[in-house]
């Protein structure tokens, strides 16, 4: 168990799409160094997955697979960890990716979206850390680091790229039925189970938050899809995910212009939050 919750500017929550490349070590890039790994914590959530602490161009960043994920541990409480041990290391930028089902019917396999806006349909509805703020989410992804997520794709892929659409979050584990599917078709692009409640929880302690989405599936009614081809797209193309990733860093990697920190209020019931925390 690691005792003291290393320094680190950015986060990378990794999804399906870094999960075969065991990112970044297989990176070849000669500015990316694994500085310690199979980082534990003990948290007021339980303790963490294992993380990474690694640095690209000078810059620190932890890292987690598939969310936090695992058996045995609710995945509200997953989250609780991993942004628990963010918050303590001064985290001040997110960058999260995963594979998703499409909503819209006009999206391929391998079409690559950027959302800028989101639908919660998760039960995980009151995942916080401590309750002290109100969080606006008028913008719910940083401005600044999607715009470089974007920047970067284009530089590193040459099929679609969506700079914006709306990302539906689920529940797992299991897939939507066509008849969810067609609920969505109009008000969603994309359909996860990551974002919620990682989008709030960022805005929480105060970190930009920003995804980069590969679509893996075709939501169910819209078109027929193999499980052969959503299991060959992790492992091939692992590897150019975790490129842009680490180039979106390097672009970053300078002091935040956007508006993200004052979307976080202080809540007027931030007594009542902390008399309850406080018995529990």
């Amino acid at each position: 168990m690691s005792e003291k919750i290393p320094a680190a500017e950015f986060a990378i929550i990794g999804g399906s799409g870094t999960l075969s490349s065991d990112f970044p070590k297989r990176s070849t890039s000669k500015d990316v160094e694994v500085l310690a790994d199979d980082l534990r914590f003990e948290t007021p959530y339980g303790t963490t997955p294992a993380l990474r602490l690694f640095s690209v161009a000078g810059v620190r960043v932890l890292t987690v697979k598939m969310h936090g994920w695992r058996s045995g541990v609710t995945r509200a409480d997953a989250s609780r960890q991993i942004f628990h041990v963010f918050q303590e290391a001064g985290v001040r930028r997110i960058l999260s990716e995963g594979g998703v089902g499409t909503a819209n019917p006009l999206l391929d396999i391998r079409d690559f979206l950027i959302p800028d806006d989101y639908i919660d349909l998760s039960m995980r509805k009151d995942v916080m850390l401590d309750g002290r703020y109100l969080l606006v989410m008028r913008d719910p992804f940083c401005a600044e680091l999607r715009q470089a997520l974007i920047d970067v794709t284009r530089e590193r892929f040459d099929g679609r790229i969506f700079t914006r659409g709306t990302y539906a979050c689920t529940d797992g584990r299991h897939f939507e039925s066509p008849a969810e599917v067609a609920m969505l078709r109009g008000h969603a692009d994309i359909i996860g189970q990551s974002i919620c409640p990682e989008v709030y929880l960022a805005r929480e302690i105060g970190a930009c938050y920003a995804g980069l989405y590969y679509t893996v599936n075709y939501g169910e009614g819209i078109r027929r899809w193999s499980h052969d081809t959503l299991s060959d797209i992790f492992y091939d193309d692992a590897p150019m995910i975790g490129d842009i990733l680490l180039d979106t860093i390097r672009r970053t990697a300078k002091a935040r212009g956007c508006e993200c920190a004052s979307l976080r209020k202080e809540t007027l019931l931030k007594d009542v939050y902390h008399e309850a925390s406080s018995k529990g």
